[in-house]
């Protein structure tokens, strides 16, 4: 059974906008799948682009998005640390983090070199990449993405889009919060300074009672969602599902490329063991390679550094 829902996108003006598009999408439900064919541009008016920040020009797009109707949470989430990480109810994909980093060596001050260690957070620099006011911009092919809550779409209904393993994607205004914070100090590397939220490396995960989980997942309605939240992490940067294979982190929104899932099962025992959460959750928010810290339940504390492993997690190896 085929089920055909087209959206009626309306154009929506705005004192801080500067250019209006003729967004368009249309959602369709059919063997498992949740999907979405749209053009890629977004139902509302934008900044300019290019802008003093963002030096690239919205083109349209032939995007076509497919999640399933039926996720399921896994033991341990993916994290996903560039490329989609869901698609908004308008076709416009949530691509929280960025490609950039800090870069002395750069006249712009950060470049797509990793060495520093330090990932610029999108909205934490947001004059330097040139965010709109639906804390937006355009990457190098000219696709418009989110990397925060767009307050165009929230007027009318808490549901924003759907991540890429099928859940839900729900703002409510900080409720539940976010349960993430600023470390406390001094960044101990260039570029030194306070930890500000400039970078992603600048947050951590500390939890607490009704706070979201690490993915910004929580409880709506008695069923599991994710969360759009006003501070970091804005939109998840993990997910507990599979992710569909449409949103790979270096393919167009619409390739066949693979994406970053979850490993296939194996006979393996070394690669079904899973990192212990304590692991995982040192390097929230962190890069490859950089060095952390986590305390095994029962054992001292041990350091290590931050890596990739074979279950597709990033956790602390010792």
């Amino acid at each position: 059974m085929r089920r055909l829902i087209t959206l009626p996108l309306v154009l929506l003006s705005s004192a801080l906008a500067a250019h209006e598009h003729h967004g368009h999408a249309q959602w369709s439900e059919h063997n498992g799948q949740r999907c979405v064919t749209s053009n890629g541009l977004p139902n509302h008016a934008t900044g300019q682009f290019p802008n003093r920040g963002n030096p690239h020009r919205i083109s349209e797009q032939a995007t076509h998005l497919c999640v399933t109707l039926t996720p399921k949470k896994n033991a341990t989430p993916t994290m996903i640390e560039r490329g989609a990480i869901g698609v908004a109810i308008n076709g416009v994909p949530f691509r929280p983090e960025t490609a950039d980093y800090y870069d002395a060596s750069s006249q712009r001050g950060f470049s797509r070199n990793p060495q520093s260690g330090w990932n610029l957070e999108g909205l934490g620099a947001r004059d330097l990449l040139g965010m709109d006011s639906n804390n937006a911009h355009v990457d190098e092919r000219g696709l418009y993405h989110y990397h925060g809550v767009p307050p165009t779409l929230t007027a009318h209904s808490s549901l924003l889009g759907y991540a890429a393993d099928g859940f839900e994607i729900h703002y409510r205004a900080n409720q539940p919060p976010s349960g993430y914070r600023l470390k406390p100090g001094q960044r101990p590397t260039a570029p030194y300074g306070r930890y500000d939220g400039t970078y992603i490396e600048d947050w951590q995960y500390v939890g607490g009672p009704h706070t979201l989980d690490r993915c910004n997942g929580g409880e709506l309605d008695g069923r599991f969602v994710y969360f759009a939240t006003d501070s970091f992490p804005f939109f998840p940067r993990c997910l507990w599902g599979t992710p569909s294979a449409d949103f790979s982190p270096r393919a167009r929104p619409n390739a066949a490329q693979p994406s970053q899932r979850l490993p296939a099962r194996t006979n393996d025992a070394a690669a079904r063991r899973q990192p212990p959460a304590a692991a995982i959750d040192a390097c929230s928010g962190r890069s490859d390679g950089q060095r952390c810290q986590f305390s095994p339940p029962g054992r001292p504390s041990l350091q290590g550094q931050c890596r990739r492993t074979p279950q597709g997690v990033t956790a602390c190896v010792p």
